[in-house]
């Protein structure tokens, strides 16, 4: 059979899917959960919804999708703060990031993973289970990576690892709050700088 001139079986999206996902990250940032509805995300990402289903799937997956860019991006810092040489400057490091990431100029105040569900209803309970497993699974890094200093005599062997990092946790998740609330990045540093005065010596 002559197949000359058919147009190929599987043709490109005709849109930058890493863009488009940028935007989506953008909207569920701003919007959260389910203030994000569809004809937003697809408005900034600037496809159809037909597209949108069929380059991310649903929005819980596009949601998955948005929430690890935000890891790879913004909230990147986790992971450098992680390689720190000392657990101090890891706790240094962690909360001068959320700092960064939360008052980042051009993009919004706060941090996707903390405010992108706090008001999600029944139907935003996948999203709100995603985050609260992806706010766990940093803590739970923080926790290892205390976990070390302690057997390394970094830090003090009656330091709780545990109780480091959800410290940790709760006042990068303060700082976001803030952040979202309207605090300058200034004012945060010096809230960063007072939380870790309690910071046991090594």
């Amino acid at each position: 059979m002559d197949t000359a001139g058919k147009t190929p079986i599987g043709r490109p999206r005709g849109f930058d899917a890493d863009a488009a996902l940028e935007r989506a990250m953008v909207v569920f940032w701003e919007q959260g959960y389910e203030g994000a509805s569809l004809t937003e995300l697809t408005a900034a990402m600037g496809i159809t919804k037909t597209s949108m289903y069929a380059a991310f799937g649903n929005k819980e997956d596009l949601f998955r999708k948005a929430l690890e860019r935000y890891e790879e991006g913004p909230a990147a810092y986790v992971a450098r703060a992680l390689r720190q040489p000392t657990a101090r400057e890891v706790a240094t490091a962690f909360l001068a990031g959320s700092v960064g990431a939360t008052t980042r100029p051009g993009c919004p105040s706060g941090c996707l993973g903390v405010q992108g569900s706090l008001a999600a209803g029944e139907a935003g309970r996948t999203a709100r289970d995603t985050l609260t497993d992806w706010r766990d699974k940093g803590r739970l890094h923080l926790q290892d990576r205390f976990r070390r200093a302690v057997d390394e005599g970094d830090l003090p062997e009656g330091a709780d690892p545990g109780l480091l990092a959800r410290y940790l946790m709760t006042v990068a998740n303060g700082i976001a709050v803030q952040a979202a609330g309207g605090a300058g990045r200034d004012e945060l540093l010096q809230v960063a700088d007072v939380a870790l005065r309690n910071w046991p010596p090594a």
